[in-house]
């Protein structure tokens, strides 16, 4: 399913396209979507812009409500995928995060990391960005080539602009569009069942949908055996409200289920 090199690359790069690895679950998943926007979670955030245009549905948490996403996460060869990448002898599922730009959605995805958003740190991370259609290169998801590895958290923000954190002094998100020549800009031509796998510390951005077609993703977040909780100085994204834990305390609980092995 995935190669030594493949491994390497990621290690590497922070990210890594994966070919054709959940072919077998992309139509579980792409119904799984509409049931979805039709029953969302309470977690649910769509975005619908000022000018007009279509909106960006987004929702978090939910694979196991949804039978085409608990197949995807728990069925498919994606933890097994997880464990080897993080070199890791377990996977254990973070949550998962949906996101449909529907045809005309004028919303830009900033670069930003995923790691300073979450409630728990670790050297052993990976997301799974898997897309329900096919998405030309100039459409894709973006990473910055070896950013995993700058040793630096960049400050949080939500896609609005504004802090998450109130009195945040992080450093800001260095601009990347306008040093792209300068930076090793990663990004494929994806059809669905094809993956991303990507740390959360690389940082990635992705463009509008002003193309007649829709965008919809699957993104699903693993950690590993080193993986702790981490307090930050206000509600995470995604937020665990009723969630109690310490500071670097072993991350675990029944909200984060060790999928691999079985």
């Amino acid at each position: 399913m995935i190669t030594e090199q493949q491994i390497s690359d990621f290690e590497r790069d922070g990210a890594v396209l994966l070919k054709g690895v959940f072919n077998d679950w992309i139509e579980g998943a792409q119904q799984a979507i509409e049931e979805n926007k039709a029953n969302p979670s309470w977690r649910e955030r769509t975005y619908n812009p000022e000018d007009g245009s279509s909106p960006f549905f987004q929702d978090y948490c939910v694979w196991n409500q949804f039978d085409g996403y608990r197949s995807l996460v728990a069925d498919s060869p994606m933890g097994a995928i997880a464990a080897k990448l993080m070199r890791s002898k377990k996977a254990r599922i973070f949550h998962d995060h949906i996101l449909v730009k529907e045809p005309g959605n004028s919303i830009v995805t900033p670069w930003h990391q995923d790691s300073p958003y979450y409630l728990v740190e670790g050297e052993q991370t990976v997301s799974f960005w898997v897309p329900l259609d096919p998405i030309p290169r100039e459409r894709t998801i973006e990473y910055v080539a070896t950013s995993h590895s700058w040793g630096k958290n960049f400050k949080p923000k939500r896609f609005d602009g504004t802090d998450l954190f109130e009195g945040d002094t992080s450093e800001t998100v260095p601009d990347v569009d306008a040093n792209r020549d300068s930076l090793n800009i990663l990004g494929w031509e994806m059809e669905p069942g094809d993956a991303v796998a990507f740390s959360f510390r690389t940082l990635h951005g992705a463009p509008a949908n002003a193309s007649p077609s829709r965008r919809r993703v699957i993104s699903a977040r693993w950690v590993g055996d080193d993986a702790k909780f981490v307090k930050r100085p206000g509600n995470t994204s995604p937020a665990f409200p009723e969630l109690e834990y310490e500071d670097g305390a072993p991350f675990g609980g029944e909200d984060f289920p060790v999928l691999y092995p079985r």
